[in-house]
């Protein structure tokens, strides 16, 4: 066949990014022509995204891709992160900046929510992980400001949906994203409306729910005039970034054939977990505070939302802010140089979220848990690294425990792929084969969908295999395992408290 052209647009916490998948019907290449800094605005004393500026980053992108492949290009979709949104008014008048998951909002909300409606209840009609910046929590926080906003909106858009919208003009919720609101059951798979009613919010804000794969349509003629690009047809990819990144594992198995092996999507968040046939909720997945968000396929991607690189991210702005730049590589240099499991934190405790100084609420961890201060950036880092690959390992354990699988093997996709001191640490912790690869999962889901829904590709299970096909793994074989078991205990006395 000839070579066709998919343009992913991929916008994480961090960054955006828009790549060129090329398919020869053989094999699949990612490039990427355009990258841009995302992350949020403070504005009266609120976080935001800066979605106009995003959007004008998107389309350069676009007009990039028209210059470089022109008539090749047959279509295009947009995957972002989950739980935020906008809205939209009367005549579909946006109406302001989407609130970022960070924003104090919902600072201690969970509490308040519990109040109102037994967390227990929740977790039954939802199964999903309690964060408080979770959408039901954002909408709740609105609810209780009287915000004009929410009185004023028709409907409601999580960013990827909002992105189409701005690309297409078409309003549609894609399924893998909407499962991450805690308002959609996995089991009805539908919006949960009488939820929302406990709430006192209206699921009229909610449209059509769509599988990822549908083919929206084309561009707005404004938009394609601006780009360049014309007769291209958008499509709702598995628009939620780590449903697209689980679709580009290079696993051999499914959900329906019992598989040995779980994942982790491993960028700012790290999210670990497994590609299972039906939810799993029941009490001991409530008292371990997993979720149930949907895949490809009508899977269910059971996992946990672990803090990740961020702890390695913000405690790079910080040295940098104190003039002490380091490039990710010397980074992992002073890492791998400093003594390995001398102090421990809980990277999923609250006072991680959002500090405004990350070495310093790593060193607090430690001087309230009574242990060794890091006494060097190097150490801050390789603190943050070994606590990392520990809360693998309880996920890892939780995983077996509520699925009733042996797992001999840990895929590790997206950018964390290149931080190869924490894939020897997960090996090692954990005691598994890790299979580190591809880099640009997301992005290489998201082109997979497309390949699928323009017919080049016939499913899924044909996409993975393509994905084995077109890119390599590197194989983490445990090492030194008896260091990590005593770490081990000590790291389950710090998380006892908290799941």
């Amino acid at each position: 066949m000839a070579e066709r052209i998919y343009l992913a647009v991929d916008l994480g916490a961090s960054s955006g990014r828009l790549l060129a998948g090329s398919f020869d019907g053989a094999r699949l290449r990612l490039e990427e022509l355009h990258r841009f800094e995302n992350g949020p605005v403070s504005v009266a004393c609120s976080k935001h995204w800066d979605l106009l500026a995003l959007w004008q980053q998107i389309q350069i992108g676009m007009r990039g891709a028209t210059q470089r492949y022109g008539r090749e290009i047959a279509s295009l979709a947009v995957d972002t992160w989950g739980v935020d949104f906008g809205l939209l008014g009367a005549g579909d008048v946006l109406l302001g900046n989407p609130y970022h998951y960070r924003d104090s909002r919902t600072d201690g909300i969970l509490a308040e929510a519990f109040q109102r409606v037994p967390q227990a209840e929740i977790f039954a009609t939802t199964g999903i992980q309690f964060m408080p910046f979770n959408t039901l929590y954002q909408l709740w926080a609105m609810r209780l400001a009287n915000s004009p906003l929410l009185t004023a909106a028709r409907r409601l858009l999580l960013m990827p949906d909002l992105f189409h919208w701005l690309l297409t003009g078409v309003a549609a919720n894609e399924r893998t994203n909407a499962s991450t609101t805690q308002f959609y059951n996995p089991r009805t798979r539908n919006w949960a409306g009488d939820l929302l009613a406990k709430f006192d919010l209206s699921d009229e804000l909610l449209g059509e729910l769509i599988e990822p794969g549908t083919r929206l349509g084309p561009l707005r003629p404004e938009v394609a005039h601006e780009t360049g690009l014309s007769g291209i047809t958008v499509v709702a990819p598995a628009s939620h970034d780590t449903a697209s990144a689980v679709m580009a594992v290079p696993a051999a198995t499914f959900a329906a054939a019992d598989p040995d092996w779980c994942y982790i999507s491993s960028g700012t968040w790290s999210l670990m977990g497994m590609e299972l046939p039906r939810p799993v909720i029941d009490d001991t997945s409530l008292a371990l505070n997993f979720t149930n968000e949907v895949g490809v396929g009508n899977t269910i991607r059971l996992l946990k939302n672990i803090a990740g690189l961020w702890l390695v991210q913000e405690s790079r702005r910080s040295f940098a802010a104190a003039g002490r730049q380091y490039s990710w590589e010397e980074l992992a240099r002073l890492a791998v140089a400093s003594p390995h499991l001398v102090s421990l934190i809980d990277p999923d405790d609250a006072s991680f979220l959002a500090p405004a100084d990350m070495p310093g609420a790593i060193r607090d961890f430690c001087l309230r848990t009574g242990q060794p201060l890091p006494d060097s950036d190097g150490a801050v880092i390789r603190c943050a690294l070994d606590s990392l690959a520990l809360r693998y390992r309880w996920v890892l354990e939780c995983l077996e425990r509520l699925s009733g699988r042996a797992i001999g093997t840990i895929h590790i996709v997206g950018g964390g792929v290149q931080n190869t001191a924490l894939c020897q640490a997960t090996a090692d912790c954990c005691g598994r084969r890790v299979l580190a690869g591809p880099v640009e999962a997301t992005a290489l889901g998201n082109v997979l969908m497309q390949t699928v829904a323009s017919g080049d590709v016939a499913d899924w299970a044909q996409a993975r295999a393509l994905v084995r096909a077109s890119f390599d793994v590197t194989e983490y074989l445990p090492r030194r395992t008896h260091d990590w078991q005593s770490a081990y205990e000590r790291f389950q006395q710090l998380v006892t408290a908290r799941a």
